[in-house]
């Protein structure tokens, strides 16, 4: 069988991705207050107090076709191994829905399991007491490399997460269209905007380039600035421990208002779906987005022709060291009215020692294969080319960090962070200005008894 060569030894705390909009935040200011219910959307599926002890609910935030598929593929097959005649019911809910609700579900009749992330996101809820400890059955999980336990580990050094899969991000194109105008991947900046400026020459929008869902973006800042100031900056500033005043960061807003114009303009109202949709007709050349975002809106014939590079150098002592790869997985909420009885406590404990196999993960990944195990038990002899090459890059990456809605408060990026970047996309003129605001925001929330 043939193993994944993932490790992530340098992976960074994680905050999970997501759109805070006005009326979010007014939502969840309410709610805090209990003026308001948890939305009808959100509530656990399961049939009530108790359950029957062997139907375990979980919340599910893969709302699109392919993992929604590939999850029902997986869970089908758990069904078909329980001896004890265990079921899974899922409560599928849209993607930024879900992560825009996540607090109030936790908090208010939430499934039994549920599909969250790594890292600092998992440990904020974690530190909220909405998550049962699950260290007992990390203790007879087999495959997860020390990493990956670190990244499923609160600030009390208990483990929460069962991770699942993984996937990098890069600039993403396809290879045809490559081939057709005889570019050639870019290794530096300035190859890559000399290739933009091909493209443009050959009409095609050279970046496809998306924020509406507030979380896109992203992407580009972090490459941006762990390629100009190195992973060790770029994990301190999301830290709060380097200020965004900083010419360093100055620096790096300078570097991506020069790519704002070879980039779709409108990104603040589209979304990646719409933009990933954009390279599968062959409007656009290239777009920096993880893997499974590409791969989600081709059609099955077309997949094989989604091809990417890492995102290019821009100081030569950074190279391109450091690749963002996202964990994902499962956990169990603390508040789930079922799991107060021992039966359905041992269905959704024994749901998460199945899901942590290397069969587990092959079974997903058959419906779904723009993700990587995370399990070395996993048979990854048929990967696909691109899977493979997403294994490389990870592999081989000296730094790698979760992204920065994972890596740094939720409500640093959630309140801060999303509406600066949609701000800077807007009108990138005021880079000091822009800053300057962060930087006032981030003393705030940073402060010691915050």
């Amino acid at each position: 069988m043939a193993r994944s060569s993932f490790d992530g030894s340098a992976i960074p705390g994680s905050v999970a991705g997501h759109r805070i909009s006005r009326r979010g935040l007014l939502r969840g200011a309410a709610a805090g207050t209990g003026a308001v219910a948890l939305p009808a959307l959100l509530t656990a599926c399961g049939g009530g107090p108790g359950g029957d002890g062997k139907t375990v609910t979980v919340g599910s935030n893969s709302s699109d076709a392919v993992p929604k598929k590939a999850f029902a593929d997986a869970f089908a097959a758990y069904e078909k191994q329980s001896r004890e005649g265990r079921k899974v019911k899922v409560n599928t809910v849209d993607h930024n829905t879900f992560q825009e609700n996540i607090n109030r579900y936790l908090q208010g009749t939430p499934d039994d399991v549920f599909m969250w992330f790594a890292g600092y996101r998992m440990q904020f809820f974690a530190e909220k007491g909405l998550l049962h400890d699950i260290s007992d059955l990390w203790r007879g999980y087999q495959g997860f490399s020390e990493a990956l336990k670190a990244q499923s580990t609160g600030s009390d050094g208990k483990q929460y997460l069962t991770p699942y899969y993984y996937y990098p991000w890069a600039v993403f194109h396809r290879r045809s269209v490559f081939e057709r105008y005889g570019y050639t991947a870019p290794r530096t900046l300035d190859q890559y905007i000399a290739l933009a400026r091909r493209m443009r020459k050959d009409k095609l929008v050279p970046i496809a380039f998306c924020d509406k869902d507030g979380w896109p973006a992203m992407g580009t800042f972090d490459y941006l600035d762990m390629r100009s100031n190195g992973y060790a900056f770029h994990r301190a500033l999301m830290a709060g421990e380097e200020a965004w005043t900083d010419n360093r960061v100055r620096a790096v807003f300078d570097t991506w208002r020069g790519l704002l114009p070879y980039c779709q303009p409108g990104a603040n109202g589209r979304t990646w779906q719409e933009a990933a949709n954009s390279l599968q007709k062959r409007q656009t050349g290239m777009a920096v987005l993880g893997l499974p975002h590409p791969g989600a809106q081709f059609p099955e014939d077309e997949r094989d022709d989604i091809d990417f590079f890492p995102f290019p150098e821009i100081a030569p002592e950074h190279g391109q060291d450091a690749v963002e790869a996202p964990i994902d997985g499962f956990l169990m909420a603390k508040r789930s009215k079922n799991l107060k009885h021992d039966r359905n406590m041992e269905s959704a404990r024994d749901l998460l020692a199945w899901l942590a196999t290397g069969k587990a993960e092959d079974v997903y990944l058959a419906g779904d294969p723009n993700n990587i195990a995370v399990s070395d038990r996993a048979d990854t002899s048929a990967y696909t080319p691109i899977q493979k090459k997403a294994v490389e890059l990870v592999s081989g990456a000296r730094h790698i960090s979760q992204f920065l809605d994972r890596d740094t408060r939720p409500d640093f990026s959630s309140t801060v962070m999303i509406p600066a970047i949609q701000s800077f996309i807007n009108d990138p003129k005021d880079v000091d200005g822009l800053v300057r605001g962060i930087e006032k925001q981030r003393k705030t929330l940073f402060a010691p008894d915050s």
